[in-house]
């Protein structure tokens, strides 16, 4: 993880859209800090109602981002304090999904074996592919009316398709 990274990244969309001289870099470093600020951002609708169904159920949630947000604010700006039981940021552990480590730290601090946990994330490639390279199941989170346009392989693969995380209660009960 490199915040220079993103904050070139941001700084050329700001050239890209026109910006010019001195205050793009400001501009583009005021815009990463931002980025990390809960207030920006709000959760979908379902997500503290399972959070909360899954953490009374007895299971152990963690939360990985690739981010430079402190999940520990995060999860107090979303009411989420005691739900989960561990997270790693990126921007902490110094290595961005879909990097083994980060996975493997997650695992290490909920005490829990490759095949007994599920990554469930948004990104094929970051949540997914990551986690089933360190042995863990996993589900992609594809909020779309229409299907994934891989979805026929990651079934043969074993790895579900859910268009909302309500799904994800079911989908637990079933396999266990």
């Amino acid at each position: 993880y490199d915040d220079e990274i993103h904050v070139r990244y941001t700084r050329h969309i700001i050239e890209q859209m026109g910006g010019r001289g001195d205050a793009v870099d400001a501009a583009a470093r005021e815009i990463y800090r931002e980025w990390a600020a809960c207030h920006h951002f709000e959760l979908f609708d379902e997500v503290p109602t399972v959070l909360r169904a899954l953490a009374s159920e007895g299971m152990r949630l963690g939360l990985v981002s690739n981010s430079h947000r402190w999940l520990v604010s995060f999860q107090a700006h979303f009411d989420l304090t005691g739900l989960i039981a561990a997270t790693v940021s990126s921007s902490e552990h110094g290595m961005m999904k879909p990097h083994p480590s980060i996975f493997t730290a997650a695992l290490g601090l909920l005490d829990v074996a490759p095949p007994e946990a599920l990554m469930v994330g948004d990104s094929l490639r970051h949540d997914v592919e990551g986690a089933l390279q360190v042995g863990m199941r996993a589900a992609l989170l594809h909020r779309s009316d229409t299907p994934h346009p891989r979805a026929q392989e990651l079934a043969e693969r074993g790895v579900p398709v859910l268009r909302s995380l309500k799904e994800l209660l079911a989908l637990i009960r079933e396999r266990s």
